[in-house]
């Protein structure tokens, strides 16, 4: 079969590679689409994965080809989304529930072969059935959204908070979808991108803005979300945060990313300061508030490209255009 696949950090190809067998409770899902995410780049660049090559692709929907042994509830013919987390169900953190923390942590895409390839495996339990009105290569989808609502797991939100969101790509996005969802009093988006501060409009945030500083929020913000992952926007989202208020790093920043925290400030306005890692118990989550259209595809998928032009299709990403592009095998 024809994957994509980055054999060294800043290289990437289409090659042919054996087709995949299942094991035992694995399935054979011939993909239909396969997502691009701020993770495949740190994988481009040499991280996150523990070993290269890697086939990458973790948010990727498609058709059941092939089942393996001991698999009960999914047949071939079957559409379905893939979770691409894979835990060991044995670490102190799989053990208190924390599995997205688990200590031996692995994901279909990230550390084991994935969706951008005409074929994957994936275990039969990470797999969730379409209904019939969900076209599969949408459902692609699912997994970015399973990430934000593990981010709101985290937030906890009251109702009627003020959230202002750095970032307004597609995780920027779906963010501010399920922020107008819990009961958001308001929502503002911060980019430089003014074409995808367009989008954050269209969808119908609060307001919009270059810089915070030509928002009106003189307390500051009850939650400041970041999701780009840039230092630069970290650093100016963490001194947004009003009084008793909450920052949520939830973009994906490099290792060598560095913000300088104000203890006093911290402890005297008693600022909680947290992170959201993946997805945990939230897939399943995910794909019901899709199936019911708290998305919409049209809006958030900018660009579909075959799998030969993956790397293009990189590249265009990490130049920030489009909002969540997609490769077709």
């Amino acid at each position: 079969m024809k994957a994509a696949v980055i054999s060294s950090p800043g290289q990437v190809g289409i090659e042919t590679v054996e087709d995949p067998a299942p094991g035992p409770s694995e399935v054979v899902v011939q993909v239909a689409a396969c997502g691009l995410c701020g993770t495949d780049l740190h994988i481009l660049q040499g991280e996150f994965a523990p070993t290269l090559p890697i086939v990458p692709g973790h948010e990727f929907a498609g058709e059941v080809v092939a089942v393996g042994a001991g698999v009960r509830d999914l047949r071939t013919g079957d559409r379905v989304a893939v979770d691409p987390s894979l835990y060991c169900h044995e670490c102190h953190y799989c053990r208190i529930g924390r599995n997205n923390l688990c200590e031996q942590w692995n994901a279909i895409g990230v550390t084991k072969p994935g969706g951008a390839a005409e074929f994957a495996v994936a275990p039969a339990a990470n797999c969730v059935k379409l209904p019939e009105h969900i076209a599969t290569r949408d459902a692609a989808l699912i997994e970015p959204l399973s990430c934000a609502v593990r981010g709101y797991d985290i937030l906890r939100s009251q109702l009627a908070t003020h959230v202002l969101i750095y970032g307004s790509g597609t995780m920027g996005l779906m963010m501010m979808e399920l922020a107008k969802r819990t009961g958001a009093a308001s929502v503002d988006m911060v980019d430089v991108n003014e074409e995808r501060l367009g989008t954050a409009r269209q969808l119908g945030c609060s307001a919009t803005a270059t810089s915070a500083d030509e928002l009106d929020q003189p307390r500051g913000w009850d939650v400041v979300i970041d999701a780009t992952g840039n230092a630069g926007a970290i650093q100016d989202a963490l001194g947004r945060v009003g009084k008793g208020g909450t920052f949520l790093q939830f973009g994906v920043a490099d290792y060598a990313a560095r913000a300088t925290i104000e203890p006093y400030k911290i402890y005297n306005q008693e600022i909680t300061i947290t992170g959201s890692m993946a997805v945990l118990h939230s897939y399943e989550r995910a794909a019901e508030l899709f199936a019911g259209g708290v998305l919409d595809p049209e809006v958030f998928i900018s660009d579909r490209l075959p799998l030969v032009d993956y790397a293009a299709a990189l590249q265009r990403f990490q130049a920030g255009v489009g909002r969540k592009i997609q490769v077709l095998p």
